[in-house]
């Protein structure tokens, strides 16, 4: 079909990479198209520079694709492989990366001087659930009118959070007061590997 208009270079781009195809993925068997490749085999091992025809044939005779790992080089770098495995393979590993790189949020928990004891294991719970969830946790110690006079019962307080929660924090800033509020930060340990 011949077009009576101008195409666009994103068209045009297109066409010269094999219809459509995107960019980030590697050209497989006939879309290669360059007349010398370097062959790597499906084991790992070098077979050299080979005529095109002859790496697709020899890879149709294996069962198996030839892909264009390297197309920078000069002759451009191909290997024997699945390509429907390898694919899947680099989908998996894009999912894994993307789901380490969760962002650590800091969660805030208030307290007051005076908070009862099923309060305070109700704070705890939920500070443990944080943390659990890989983010960092605030405490907040407010104080009102003259409770200022109870810091150093605040600060033993917010250690005995600390306490309760230490398998799975470490703490990052120790109590300090600010104004009217003494507050510590928790953030959640890294995993053992």
């Amino acid at each position: 079909m011949k077009r009576d208009y101008p195409i666009g270079p994103e068209q045009q781009q297109q066409q010269q990479q094999g219809q459509g195809q995107s960019s980030d993925e590697p050209r497989v068997n006939r879309q290669i198209r360059t007349p010398k490749v370097r062959v790597i085999g499906d084991d790992g091992e070098q077979l050299g520079i080979l005529d095109i025809r002859d790496a697709i044939q020899m890879a149709e005779e294996k069962g198996v694709d030839l892909v264009e790992v390297s197309p920078g080089a000069r002759p451009p770098v191909c290997k024997f492989m699945d390509y429907g495995k390898f694919k899947y393979a680099q989908k998996k590993k894009a999912a894994e990366v993307k789901k380490r790189q969760h962002q650590m949020q800091i969660k805030e928990v208030k307290m007051r001087p005076k908070t009862d004891e099923h309060d305070l294991d109700t704070k705890i719970r939920h500070v443990r659930r944080f943390l659990e969830e890989g983010d960092g946790v605030k405490l907040t110690m407010r104080f009102r009118g003259r409770e200022i006079v109870y810091a150093e019962e605040a600060m033993e307080m917010l250690f005995e959070v600390s306490r309760q929660v230490a398998e799975l924090s470490t703490i990052r800033n120790h109590p300090s007061l600010e104004g009217r509020a003494m507050s510590m930060v928790l953030v959640p340990k890294a995993p053992k590997k």
